[in-house]
């Protein structure tokens, strides 16, 4: 049997199926139209919490990540963000701002320039000052982010991580992890020499905060 000019209709044994009627014409499954398709995504993405690039937790109160949109501002509202810590010299988008005027939260932002090795200078003393602020559990939950949360965002928290006593193997594996093939030597030997001694008196470790922090990233 033929099914309108095209190959003959076989069954699983390679024979032709009998039993058909002779006016037997093959319908391919129906297609869902694009425009229902895609009204039943943004549907579904009203329920979803969407973390931003490069998202995770650093530590009790304390989280990392790449520059937050519009599309992650449910996820953030999720987290209970008293405070954060910006770490490009922009001005910070209208949306954003206005994101966090109606959540109560503080902006901190210190500004140090995107440059490409073998150019690159990250000002000491701007790191130790956002160090400070993170440190003071009086900001917490605080969320640590620049453009892409790789490079400036990975200083930051290697230097936090060697006030925690960190050994350089871990400090540099948690950068990498981040920065993957955009790693840079530059960065890690930063890192290596960034000197802690004014900052010992700090407290780098953080109990749970006391707001209510619901993670949904994994």
């Amino acid at each position: 049997m033929k099914v309108d000019g095209s190959s003959d209709l076989l069954g699983e044994s390679g024979k032709l199926i009998e039993g058909l009627p002779e006016d037997y014409r093959y319908s391919p499954p129906a297609k869902v139209a694009i425009g229902e398709e895609r009204e039943r995504e943004r549907e579904g993405d009203e329920e979803l919490f969407v973390p931003p690039l490069n998202f995770a937790m650093v530590d009790n109160g304390i989280f990392r990540s790449g520059f937050p949109d519009s599309a992650n501002f449910t996820f953030l509202q999720s987290l209970s963000l008293r405070s954060i810590l910006y770490l490009c010299p922009e001005p910070y988008p209208e949306a954003n701002s206005d994101f966090l005027k109606d959540n109560g939260v503080q902006l901190f932002q210190f500004g140090i320039e995107m440059c490409k090795e073998p150019f690159v200078n990250i000002p000491e003393e701007t790191i130790r000052e956002a160090l400070k602020v993170l440190l003071d559990v009086r900001n917490h939950p605080i969320l640590i982010h620049c453009k892409r949360g790789k490079h400036r965002t990975g200083c930051l928290v290697g230097c936090l991580r060697k006030l925690q006593r960190w050994c350089l193997t871990s400090i540099f594996d948690e950068y990498q992890r981040f920065a993957a093939a955009k790693a840079r030597v530059s960065d890690q030997r930063f890192m290596e020499l960034f000197d802690i001694s004014s900052l010992k008196n700090l407290p780098s470790s953080f109990p749970c905060s006391s707001r209510k922090v619901n993670v949904h990233a994994q």
